[in-house]
């Protein structure tokens, strides 16, 4: 089995659905959330969009130190924006993982906030964790449109407003 090419499927497969997702975003519902201590939607949205690009941190970097790199949440206006940042992401993400090799998957990669180890992964486990993430938050922001009567497309087969598969 070829691993990079398993993981250049997968990203692409996460990259088509989120991309449906985010294009429902709507902006005048930026700052709603279903709960005080919910995301708000703004801020889910704009984290999801950035997710592919841990590929790339994942391949050309060892770690990652809160402490010394705080989180920034990008700048997004619009409903563009967020695509905009979705392609991006993707498209550094699939360029570093083109030109990796299996032997970079197994390099360390610690993801720290100072002397705290928040993850101790290999590089692929990076990946795949990065994997996770956009699932999992993909699926909060589709309680978000449920909850907002926004139709909820399909993840990995059909949802009750998406028949597709």
């Amino acid at each position: 089995m070829d691993i990079i090419k398993a993981l250049l499927k997968e990203l692409a497969a996460e990259f088509n659905t989120t991309k449906k997702f985010l294009a429902l975003v709507p902006v005048d519902k930026f700052d709603w959330a279903p709960h005080e201590k919910s995301m708000k939607m703004k801020s889910l949205a704009s984290h999801i969009a950035e997710l592919p690009s841990w590929v790339s941190l994942a391949l050309t970097t060892d770690g990652l130190d809160f402490a010394a790199a705080p989180y920034e949440e990008k700048h997004i206006e619009t409903t563009d924006d967020l695509l905009k940042l979705l392609e991006e992401s993707y498209a550094g993400g699939k360029a570093e993982l083109e030109k990796a090799n299996e032997e970079l998957l197994s390099e360390k990669w610690i993801l720290r906030n100072g002397d705290q180890i928040l993850a101790d992964y290999t590089k692929y486990e990076t990946i795949r964790h990065s994997f996770s993430q956009t699932a999992h938050h993909r699926a909060q922001l589709g309680v978000y449109f449920r909850l907002l009567n926004i139709p909820v497309p399909g993840s990995y087969g059909p949802s009750a407003d998406d028949q597709n598969f």
